[in-house]
């Protein structure tokens, strides 16, 4: 009867951290809010690039690192509570630099940007495998798709709501004013957030805490079990394409703004549409999750941003290109259910699981930042304008360099799908 009190508290705790923690990244959403930030400040491509480049890069950098000392952790949430402060605080900042630097400094709050952007996702990468390890001690395997699911469902139906507040502050709060209104709601949710993860019951660890050893055999440690492991570096090769194909999607907002015009608060419909996908993704691919596994989950995903990217580089009109913002939200929801707890499942046992969430995210932290930065440059090559000149000149020249890596992205994921569909193995049925 304990059991099933906590598990229905750490249900709801959980999911309530999660959730709110989805809800205040929509109100800064890095493929929408930010890069039209960025944007308005005199971002070159090669910076708006970096974007989702810095922030993937922190939130899957530092894991393996960590990991280590995770493993020798008897209790993972007061440790996680003492350093996530550092994910969630610098939206406060963000939200002071749009409302009191970006007007005279615009270049030092670009500088601002990315460095808070870094300190925020490098804490979360740094505490992925903690948190990732409690949720897999306190919900069942076949509870792990659909909490992820109903948690993202519930946020991106938030979100979607939030979506029409931010495209209201966007159009009436001149900028840069507006997008610190929107740092600061954000900044809200992750304060409730945090409120929410303070009240989990972390359940005891079935095994004791793993002694602790020198970062240096630790990682000779994880590359002997990465090397014995065939499948999973067969998923890690696919992972890889999967994020080059992703490399569109920090470009979706810029390359609308300068192709079609839209109004300033078209932005938060692009955020609506973005969360629309989100809500039912994750309304279908929950079940399917706990049903046939994450494998076909990632797969759905990558063939949602395949055919997103096609859709960017061929639509004629702003309505059909629409369609790729709510094809980049299933892939944002199939990220959400599946991409962490399969790497849950290629643990061949629960006290591997934190090196096994480092390995599945420091290890493809190079290619998530490289190819937001390759796509960036591949655009700039096109004669995008230097830093500092007139948003809407810079933007219609830009517009001329998105075709190619549109067309970069949608043959990575091209790849992806068929290394997926042939040479991975579902780890619930190996």
């Amino acid at each position: 009867m304990a059991v099933t009190r906590d598990l229905r508290w750490n249900l709801g705790a959980l999911g309530a951290d999660y959730a709110l923690f989805l809800v205040g990244l929509s109100f800064a959403s890095q493929a929408t809010i930010l890069p039209a930030f960025a944007a308005h400040l005199g971002a070159p491509n090669v910076v708006i690039g970096a974007i989702p480049a810095v922030m993937t890069a922190g939130w899957l950098l530092p894991s393996l690192f960590l990991a280590g000392h995770t493993e020798t952790l008897a209790r993972k949430l007061p440790f996680v509570l003492r350093w996530t402060v550092w994910e969630r605080a610098p939206f406060v900042g963000l939200a002071l630099a749009a409302f009191f630097l970006a007007g005279p400094a615009p270049a030092a709050t670009l500088v601002v940007l990315l460095a808070l952007l870094l300190a925020l996702a490098g804490a979360g990468g740094a505490l992925m495998p903690a948190w990732m390890d409690i949720v897999g001690r306190a919900i069942p395997v076949t509870l792990r798709g659909r909490f992820f699911a109903l948690a993202n469902l519930a946020a991106s139906a938030c979100g979607f709501a939030g979506s029409f507040l931010t495209a209201w502050v966007l159009a009436t709060v001149p900028a840069p004013a507006g997008y610190g209104v929107c740092f600061g709601l954000a900044a809200l949710c992750m304060a409730l957030s945090y409120t929410a993860l303070a009240v989990v019951r972390e359940p005891a660890a079935a095994a004791p805490a793993a002694a602790a050893m020198p970062l240096s055999a630790y990682l000779v440690r994880a590359r002997g079990l990465l090397a014995r492991d065939r499948n999973f570096r067969a998923f890690l090769v696919a992972r890889a394409f999967a994020v080059v194909a992703m490399m569109g999607g920090g470009f979706y907002t810029v390359a609308a703004l300068g192709a079609f015009t839209p109004p300033p608060g078209r932005v938060g419909v692009f955020t609506g549409l973005l969360l629309l996908g989100q809500m039912a993704g994750n309304a279908a691919l929950g079940w399917l999750a706990d049903r046939a596994g994450h494998r076909l989950v990632i797969i759905a995903g990558l063939a949602a941003t395949t055919a997103a990217n096609v859709v960017a580089l061929a639509a004629a009109s702003l309505r059909v290109y629409e369609i790729a913002f709510v094809l980049a939200g299933v892939q944002l929801a199939a990220i959400g259910i599946s991409n962490l707890n399969v790497l849950l499942e290629f643990a061949p046992a629960a006290e591997e699981r934190p090196t096994y969430i480092g390995l599945g995210t420091t290890s493809i932290a190079p290619v998530a930042l490289g190819a937001p930065l390759a796509a960036g440059l591949l655009v700039d090559a096109a004669g995008f304008v230097s830093l500092g000149a007139p948003l809407a000149a810079g933007l219609l020249v830009a517009a001329a360099g998105f075709p190619a890596m549109f067309a970069a992205a949608a043959l990575a994921g091209a790849v992806g799908l068929a290394l997926l569909l042939w040479t991975v193995r579902d780890p619930r049925r190996v």
